[in-house]
């Protein structure tokens, strides 16, 4: 299987979440209260995930003192990262993209809760 169709069903259930969170509390909220949110609809679905797992980075094979801490990995493969904000920004998908080089994670998503009508979202694919 390539890339494109690698963690496909994971993808749909994570976003089915995503937009059950929306759903029920809306948009405009803080970025930690979709955290928060996430997490237990997560739980309530039986989905694997861990939260601010930290990211090692070296150098040369010289461990960095700076750590990366995206916001959830999902399935054990599935880099998360949340935003609340008006509109996604080509930084935020910098922000994923280096994530998912450091975790070695070839699919990535980027979900925006800010926007009051909706979720939105991107698949980023390495």
């Amino acid at each position: 299987m390539n890339d494109q169709g690698k963690f496909q069903q994971e993808g749909y259930d994570l976003m089915a979440a995503a937009f059950e969170v929306h759903n029920e509390i809306g948009g405009g909220l803080l970025e930690e209260v979709y955290q928060e949110s996430l997490e237990i609809e997560l739980g309530l679905r039986e989905i694997p995930f861990t939260p601010k797992q930290e990211l090692r980075v070296y150098y040369k094979k010289h461990e960095l003192k700076k750590r990366y801490i995206p916001d959830l990995i999902v399935h054990l493969g599935l880099v998360v990262e949340l935003k609340a904000c008006k509109e996604l920004t080509s930084d935020h998908q910098a922000q994923l993209l280096n994530y998912m080089r450091i975790t070695r994670s070839p699919v990535g998503y980027l979900i925006n809760f800010g926007p009051i009508g909706g979720v939105e979202w991107k698949r980023l694919v390495l």
